[in-house]
């Protein structure tokens, strides 16, 4: 494949909990150089940390990247810890992070030509939504398993 014909994907990914461990949702968002957004997803997790759900969030892009056969861009993360274990400036000390990141790391060198970086939170905001859209919808799910939902007029504002 000749230079001109590889697509640049940007990507951006966010875990988000409420509380710590707590309900939690990722978001990814993948662009694709001259094509624009080419995939967006919001997932709900479960209970689990913060840290956690930024790596699932990044596994689950890094999974799609794979089925997409997309492996040359920028991969953004609000998560300066996640980046940072993965560029190795930082040691992964929380054992249930451990598998995560190696996992991710797996993925990383099945795709040699994405790159990871750190951004500001506030210039990660669509992924950030995503990920709170995600627990919102895992826990409007709990609450309709508990008989405690609302009715179809209350879900629509009305």
């Amino acid at each position: 494949m000749t230079s001109e014909n590889i697509l640049l994907i940007t990507a951006h990914v966010d875990g988000a909990s409420r509380g710590n461990p707590g309900h939690a949702g990722f978001g990814v968002l993948i662009e694709l150089d001259g094509l624009g957004e080419v995939y967006r997803r919001a997932g709900y997790l479960g209970e689990t940390t913060n840290n956690q759900a930024e790596y699932k969030a990044l596994l689950h892009c890094l999974a799609v990247l794979e089925d997409l056969q997309l492996s040359a861009g920028v991969l953004y993360s609000d998560s300066e810890l996640l980046v940072k274990q993965l560029s190795g400036e930082y040691r992964v000390k929380d054992q249930q992070l451990r598998p995560l990141f190696e996992e991710a790391r797996a993925r990383l060198s099945r795709l040699e030509g994405i790159r990871i970086r750190h951004i500001r939170r506030e210039d990660n905001q669509a992924a950030d939504a995503l990920a709170n859209t995600g627990i919102d919808w895992g826990l409007s799910d709990i609450q309709e398993a508990a008989g405690q939902s609302r009715s179809p007029s209350e879900r629509k504002g009305g």
